[in-house]
């Protein structure tokens, strides 16, 4: 309580003037005191002063410190005051510059398919800043393919599906949806990734993946890289997987990650690295990227930095381990270990494969670990690389909402959300405790 009324005294104390010269502990008592004066009336039982305190307040201070604030907070704050409402939606505050802990702090998605029940198939998106978990609506579920005929992929702030090609960004209405000219080889569980190519609009790459024949998977055809070009919607074919990957070539034991102009592909399992120049389209030569122990795992690519993450095991146990790669020699140096309470809190089996539904995913600081099982209710944990330090932090990530149903199939992936589409298209509610998103038009 007395932390809320210093931050008050404070903010009635200031008046106009540049956020450059604002210390830290202010600008924390005012993120602090601003989230808490947007929380429902329900959930604030704490008295605080009223909105016309925050008056006093010149532009660029409020601008600073709404900048601090997580997305569904800022949500809040744009109907809260027409002032609020104008630095919010405008085009510099949204902007990857004004608010950089956007990037560095991408969300988790996690979309459940059921076989035979589409009512069963649910969609979940989890906020690092806020620490929430947001039950995504029915009314926005991707179109789901038939798992012998396309794929439903999430890549880099769009959800694919691979026949017919089409993609929507993420937390848009489903009427956004666009499809493309057909790939030239239609496939089913391969790697995709999005990237720009001296183009204002979005370039594609899907490797891999297996065809179907009848209802059998053809294991002998090497399916060809294509790359989209989104100005003659067209798919160019460029060489497919090096052979080595022949016994594994989908994304169920295939890892991926676009970094430096390459697209690198890791079997999760086999361990061999290759990378695909995005320029001059060739693979590189085959490698074997496996650190002492390893029987697992996964290629991320985390700002400046290629990360390789996988259970390691040692007559002490088994560990999670993350290194970090030397694109250029493929050389690996351990920057973390989860913590052990942490690992068994995901996988309480004593089977011997019981990390076999070990998921894990990255962009930006994060790095999400996951098991995929139902019966554990998906539970996920998320480690926070520092970009000046390099040191990590681990922390379990909330349970998802009840009810949570039984799927067959999980999709996961990371990938930045922009403020400036969410305001276009979404409200934020709080419902029993979690959030959740109501989509609406706003034209």
């Amino acid at each position: 309580m007395a932390e809320k009324t210093d931050a008050s005294r404070d903010l009635r104390m200031r008046r106009r003037g540049s956020a450059k010269h604002i210390h830290a502990p202010y600008i924390f008592y005012s993120c602090i005191y601003m989230h808490l004066l947007l929380l429902p009336s329900s959930s604030n039982s704490i008295r605080l002063p009223k909105m016309t305190e925050f008056s006093i307040l010149g532009l660029d201070l409020t601008e600073h410190i709404l900048s601090f604030l997580p997305i569904p907070t800022l949500l809040r704050a744009a109907s809260v005051c027409k002032f609020w409402h104008s630095i919010i939606s405008s085009p510099t505050f949204s902007s990857p510059s004004a608010r950089p802990h956007a990037l560095s702090q991408p969300w988790f998605f996690l979309y459940g398919l059921h076989n035979t029940s589409s009512k069963n198939h649910q969609s979940f998106a989890f906020d690092p800043l806020s620490n929430l978990w947001f039950r995504l609506p029915s009314s926005s579920a991707f179109p789901i393919p038939s798992p012998t005929s396309s794929s439903l992929i999430g890549s880099q702030g769009f959800l694919f599906t691979t026949a017919p090609f089409s993609f929507s960004p993420i937390l848009h209405r489903f009427s956004y949806i666009f499809t493309t000219s057909p790939l030239n080889y239609s496939r089913v569980n391969p790697l995709l990734g999005v990237f720009q190519s001296n183009s204002d609009k979005p370039t594609f790459i899907v490797v891999g993946g297996v065809r179907f024949i009848g209802n059998l998977v053809d294991i002998e055809d090497r399916l060809a890289v294509e790359i989209y070009d989104p100005h003659l919607d067209s798919w160019e074919i460029c060489p497919p997987l090096p052979p080595d990957f022949s016994s594994g070539n989908s994304s169920s034991s295939l890892s991926s990650a676009l970094f430096g102009g390459k697209f690198y592909v890791l079997g999760i399992y086999s361990c061999f690295v290759s990378s695909f120049d995005l320029e001059k389209h060739i693979w590189s030569d085959v490698q074997t990227l496996r650190p002492p122990g390893v029987n697992i795992s996964f290629l991320l690519s985390c700002r400046d930095r290629l990360v390789l993450a996988g259970i390691c095991n040692s007559p002490l146990g088994s560990s999670f381990n993350l290194w970090r790669i030397d694109e250029n020699t493929m050389e690996f140096s351990e920057i973390a270990i989860m913590p052990q309470d942490l690992l068994y809190s995901l996988f309480d089996s004593d089977e011997d494969d019981k990390f076999a539904s070990l998921k894990c995913v990255g962009l930006g600081d994060l790095v999400y670990v996951f098991n995929e099982e139902y019966h554990k209710r998906y539970p996920a944990c998320v480690c926070e690389i520092s970009s000046e330090s390099g040191k990590c932090k681990w922390r379990r990530v909330p349970p998802l909402p009840s009810p949570v149903n039984k799927f067959h199939k999980v999709i996961s992936f990371c990938s930045t959300v922009s403020l400036h589409n969410m305001l276009r298209v979404g409200e934020e509610v709080i419902d029993n405790g979690f959030a959740r998103f109501k989509y609406f038009d706003k034209g």
